[in-house]
């Protein structure tokens, strides 16, 4: 078991009711853009039931490679159950988790709820006060019938192009657009509440990876605007600022460090004592910095090489320019900032696993937006759900025993946390 949780995080306090609190939310969705977007509802307090398929649940559980961290991390604050939708009895539950909930999240194929019984017009009139949220690849369009992944849509709007040097397209680092997706989706379910409240119904809301990525695109499609030819990826260093770079400290660790303005420029000259940098001419300012590029930078790369780590991070503290030591993603379980804020919080994943996961990066005043449920076994509160849905017991076991439910009946490991 690897325990990577703080030693010293924040008490825990759940005074102030939640600003989502009393909102219900079925999660239908699965892998990263769907269950992003409810576990930011879910952070930010509404009660969220996560649906998942029987026997073995979600399949993120069970993946490998970089998918390991997919279920435990966008899965927190949510209750589990797990019911076969393609029986009449599954499709009656899901009916009567839909009959009482505020905002529905799906991001299925398409077609894939509406074959289920499932899609927004029949929820419609199951719940005229439905916000149905429809996560997809495309929206609708000559494309939107197709699949697509985080990936595809990178290459297809030319962000892989502008992440990897020229003739190497490369994907981003994480799950960028996935992720921004869920986040674009919570806004648009909260400007729907916003709405229901005027209007008295429900309504259909979309967001879909491809649009969200040409929307992160905008700041190079208004350069490309106004470019003569075509735009060099981002690894080129065709750069606004003359020092983005990274350099190589006297024991080989890399930092990036970005001198952004002729204020960050005079502070870096005085904090190395180097006047005559300052003084000349041709480093004035950031244009002349940028035509002096090319006696610039080895200036520069022979300074930073004649300091250790912990010297560079003085001068680039006491000069106060933004830099930044290269690091790894488990780095961050050390990050003092972290450690001393509470930006990663403890969690026990399903498998028993113990670490610490980012917090939203958000703050609400002194509302406490942090962890109240761990990730759930597969199927842990249905027994829970379908008791507050009217099933009594002895339907309940009848549905388990057919093998239409999973109900967990391990010991709660994956308590609510009420107190700290």
């Amino acid at each position: 078991m690897i325990d990577r949780s703080p030693a010293d995080s924040p008490a825990e306090s759940f005074a102030k009711p939640l600003p989502l609190a009393g909102v219900k939310v079925v999660d239908f969705g699965h892998t990263v853009m769907g269950p992003s977007c409810a576990m930011i509802l879910a952070d930010l307090g509404a009660d969220v039931v996560k649906v998942e398929p029987v026997p073995n649940g979600e399949p993120t559980r069970h993946l490998k490679g970089f998918g390991t961290g997919y279920f435990g991390y966008f899965n927190r604050n949510k209750r589990s159950i797990a019911v076969d939708l393609k029986t009449p009895e599954g499709r009656d539950i899901a009916h009567r988790l839909v009959a009482e909930a505020d905002v529905l999240v799906e991001n299925f194929a398409p077609g894939t709820m509406e074959r289920l019984g499932l899609g927004a017009d029949a929820l419609a009139r199951v719940n005229p006060r439905l916000i149905y949220a429809s996560l997809k690849g495309f929206l609708d369009g000559p494309y939107a019938g197709r699949l697509a992944l985080d990936e595809v849509v990178q290459m297809m709007t030319g962000l892989a192009y502008m992440t990897g040097p020229s003739g190497r397209p490369l994907r981003a680092g994480t799950s960028v657009v996935d992720i921004t997706g869920g986040m674009f989706a919570v806004i648009a379910i909260l400007v729907a509440l916003r709405e229901r409240e005027r209007i008295g119904k429900g309504q259909t809301v979309e967001t879909a990876l491809f649009e969200t990525t040409v929307f992160l695109m905008g700041q190079h499609l208004c350069y490309a605007a106004q470019a003569d030819g075509p735009i060099p990826p981002m690894p080129e260093r065709v750069s606004a600022w003359a020092v983005y770079e990274t350099f190589r400290t006297a024991d080989g660790r890399p930092i990036f460090v970005g001198i952004t303005t002729d204020s960050h420029w005079e502070r870096f000259c005085a904090v190395i004592d180097r006047p005559d940098l300052r003084d000349d001419p041709t480093f004035r300012t950031n244009n002349d910095r940028i035509a002096a590029r090319p006696r610039l930078l080895p200036l520069l790369t022979a300074l930073f090489g004649s300091l250790s780590m912990e010297e560079a991070v003085s001068v680039c503290e006491r000069a106060r320019i933004p830099f930044a030591p290269i690091a790894r993603p488990e780095d961050l379980f050390e990050d003092p900032h972290l450690r001393a804020t509470g930006g990663l919080m403890p969690t026990t994943l399903p498998n028993g696993v113990r670490t610490a996961l980012p917090r939203l990066p958000i703050h609400v005043a002194d509302t406490d937006l942090t962890i109240r449920r761990d990730p759930p076994r597969v199927g842990q509160d249905t027994r829970a759900v379908l008791a507050e849905l009217g099933y009594g017991p002895a339907v309940i076991q009848q549905l388990a025993g057919a093998g239409i439910v999973v109900a967990d009946h391990e010991p709660d490991g994956n308590r609510q946390r009420l107190t700290g």
